[in-house]
């Protein structure tokens, strides 16, 4: 089963071994994966380059937070979901419309996520 075939996605991620875990599963759903980044820098370079549907953005890159990334696919109209062990509580106000992903999570728990990505943010979330 390929719910999302064809969906091309950017991961952003700094685990490796996580990293890997959500290309595996992205592809068992379909998914082609454009780009794996692991830092800021070279993640705001994809995000704003790379011909892509969907990103899965780390909240926390290296200690860096990843939301500059963020506000690039806003503005490109891209869709995106965040990944975190810290919560919904560790993205600012101006994101909580989008989805986010709790570390850890399974293959089904991430299918739904992109499924709400895909379908753009929820307007007046608070």
């Amino acid at each position: 089963m390929t719910p999302f075939a064809g969906v091309r996605v950017l991961v952003v991620e700094d685990e490796g071994a996580i990293a890997m875990l959500i290309e595996e599963m992205l592809e068992d759903l379909g998914c082609e994966i454009v780009a794996s980044v692991a830092r800021l820098a070279a993640a705001q370079d994809r995000a704003g380059t790379a011909q892509i549907d969907l990103a899965i953005l780390d909240v926390n890159l290296a200690g860096e937070r990843v939301f500059p990334v963020a506000q690039i696919l806003r503005s490109r109209g891209i869709a995106f979901l965040f990944s975190t062990g810290y919560g919904a509580s560790g993205v600012p106000a101006e994101f909580a419309g989008y989805p986010v992903l709790h570390k850890p999570f399974s293959e089904g728990e991430l299918q739904h996520k992109i499924g709400l990505a895909l379908k753009g943010p929820v307007t007046g979330a608070v």
